[in-house]
């Protein structure tokens, strides 16, 4: 049987500092780390507290980048990043910052884009491929009212 290594605190603090370095975290992730760490809660708090004043753990530049490389890499929906980074624990306040990551013309650009996207990609009458085009675009998290809007202009 295994025996789970002990940290000191300073051990704590660097391997968390790299955890933290190597990318953007919550402040859920790094409970969760330092839990299967085995840190007191006493100790936890002084780690955490550290590395928010070393600027290794920052829940809005954490939402800031999730919000960007969602929308920007898998064309995702506000609704959609909204509920996952909820998931995973972060602020209302620090989600409602994260989303003026996003510029509107550029939502609507592309929502209209993957619209147009998969109405092409699509065959049959029309009323069909428009549900199809719907259920696609609330898969991504779009708003069913941006939805409609783009769907009357196809």
């Amino acid at each position: 049987m295994q025996s789970k290594k002990v940290y000191t605190i300073s051990e704590a603090k660097g391997a968390l500092e790299h955890f933290c370095a190597y990318q953007e975290r919550t402040h859920r992730e790094v409970e969760q780390k330092l839990q299967r760490m085995g840190m007191i809660p006493e100790v936890k708090a002084q780690i955490i507290i550290h590395l928010i004043q070393e600027n290794y753990l920052n829940e809005e530049r954490f939402a800031r980048s999730f919000v960007r490389g969602k929308f920007n890499q898998n064309d995702w929906g506000k609704m959609k990043i909204t509920q996952a980074l909820f998931t995973k624990g972060v602020s209302k306040v620090n989600i409602e910052l994260g989303m003026q990551e996003i510029d509107p013309e550029v939502y609507m650009k592309k929502i209209k884009k993957l619209a147009l996207k998969k109405w092409v990609s699509l065959s049959g009458n029309q009323f069909a491929k428009k549900q199809k085009v719907y259920n696609y675009l609330m898969q991504k998290g779009y708003e069913s009212a941006l939805i409609g809007e783009v769907l009357v202009e196809l």
